[in-house]
């Protein structure tokens, strides 16, 4: 199964979600792309197995992926202070891949009902479900 974890800005919580898929799901071939170079180098540091940074690789991974993750930014044209195009939104959001978004209350972008979690927590929600839909039986990208 490919995952294709999408992160900006720092890369802080693209790191976390590598190092986190890494660890608790064997098997997983990991695809991190950057919006930038920092975010980028991040996850190759936590781990993952290939990385590229850019509009563009947003958008030709999202046609690879099995599933994707990433804050819930990068299905919305300009956030993450612009570094998400409306043609990377439009990637993730229109991908045939399951996506997993964190519900990341940043950059003017609130999301209802969503809890105040410490990062930890909402980084281990993500893998869960992303563990969900690694069990035999499951189709990744099935709705």
């Amino acid at each position: 199964m490919t995952v294709l974890v999408i992160d900006g800005q720092g890369g802080g919580l693209g790191r976390q979600l590598v190092a986190a898929i890494k660890a608790q799901c064997p098997g997983v071939w990991v695809l991190a792309v950057g919006t930038n170079s920092t975010a980028t180098s991040a996850m190759l540091r936590a781990g993952a197995d290939q990385a590229a940074t850019g509009e563009n690789a947003v958008c030709v991974c999202c046609r690879k992926a099995d599933v994707i993750v990433g804050p819930v930014g990068i299905v919305i044209a300009d956030a993450m202070l612009g570094e998400i195009t409306p043609k990377a939104a439009a990637a993730v959001g229109q991908s045939s891949a399951a996506r997993i978004l964190i519900p990341v209350n940043q950059c003017d972008n609130i999301v209802a009902g969503a809890r105040d979690l410490p990062m930890s927590r909402l980084i281990q929600s993500a893998v869960d479900a992303l563990q969900t839909l690694c069990t035999p039986g499951h189709t990744a990208g099935s709705r």
